[in-house]
């Protein structure tokens, strides 16, 4: 397989998606913006949105949906490599926005979520999937502070803003979201843990829990041991393997869908955050090398990705 560096100087790149021009839509969460990556390396705007734009997807009537966190406080290091470290002073609250390719118009649709305990503020949206029925799975990270954090969750939404209910809480930091072939699992990663876990869909939105001693009502499926690492965003491939984007041990960890590790494929960067299948035959994998501001795309990946409902 070849490693082609696409585009550098990127501010902490995530949510990629390749488009059929054979450019990748994704979001730059220092810059607060949804940008466009052409082949030929360009990086152009596409929305200003400020806070801090995380996971994106194009929806069922063609608009991008971007999960927005509400934006990091930065470390930069001395070789000008860039690490979230927490909430920042300007922190502008978590909501699900809408982006208009064509004209680069954007509107918040979610902020606010309503739960058997009472309504409460969207904290730290981060990753999305949509199904076949034209909703969408996302989940909320939370933010961190000094001498404190929030309590994650996962949550379903309707793309017309108009419903938007709590799946999973609490969760810890819960971050790439993504379904099997046959859309009846939802696969989600948590961050801090390193863990991989699943749950069975009886319906749009619904899901089928377990009861204690899952911590939530999902199935453990995975934990890698041996090194440490963090878990970011994932993808699904043809056969139903998971692909995870690793932090720290910096790579793409592959994981079948009953536990087995299938292999971990190296990248030159601690901060792996994201990934997406592309190309005519979906055998092109792009991954966001974030900590360096680089995309690169990775040819002839040996099992084509899963095609994304909608796009």
């Amino acid at each position: 397989m070849k490693i082609r560096e696409i585009a550098t100087g990127l501010q902490f790149p995530e949510g990629p998606v390749a488009m059929d021009d054979g450019s990748v839509l994704l979001v730059e969460i220092a810059r607060g913006t949804l940008s466009r990556v052409t082949p030929d390396g360009r990086v152009s705007v596409v929305a200003e949105l400020g806070g801090g734009p995380n996971g994106a997807a194009i929806g069922p009537d063609g608009d991008v949906f971007v999960c927005n966190n509400g934006g990091f406080r930065w470390h930069r290091g001395s070789d000008g490599s860039l690490r979230p470290v927490a909430q920042p002073t300007d922190y502008s609250g978590g909501r699900i926005e809408r982006v208009n390719l064509a004209t680069g118009r954007f509107e918040r649709i979610y902020e606010r979520v309503g739960t058997p305990d009472g309504e409460f503020a969207l904290r730290g949206p981060n990753d999305l999937v949509f199904d076949a029925d034209g909703g969408f799975w996302f989940t909320d990270l939370g933010k961190a502070r000094a001498r404190d954090m929030d309590r994650g969750g996962i949550y379903y939404a309707r793309a017309d803003g108009a419903g938007l209910h709590e799946v999973l809480h609490p969760v810890m930091t819960p971050n790439g979201i993504g379904l099997s072939p046959a859309g009846d699992v939802v696969y989600f990663a948590e961050t801090e843990s390193a863990r991989l876990w699943a749950f069975e869909t009886t319906g749009a939105g619904h899901l089928h829990k377990l009861p204690f001693p899952s911590p939530h009502g999902a199935r453990f499926i995975a934990q890698p041991g041996g090194v440490y690492q963090r878990f970011d965003s994932l993808a699904v491939d043809a056969l139903g393997n998971v692909l995870v984007a690793t932090l720290l041990h910096g790579g793409i960890t592959t994981i079948a869908p009953d536990g087995r590790m299938l292999g971990h494929f190296a990248l030159p960067d601690l901060y792996v955050t994201n990934l997406c299948f592309g190309g005519p035959d979906r055998r092109t994998l792009y991954a966001t090398l974030s900590q360096h501001g680089r995309l690169v795309a990775i040819d002839g990946w040996p099992v084509p990705g899963l095609r994304l409902n909608h796009q």
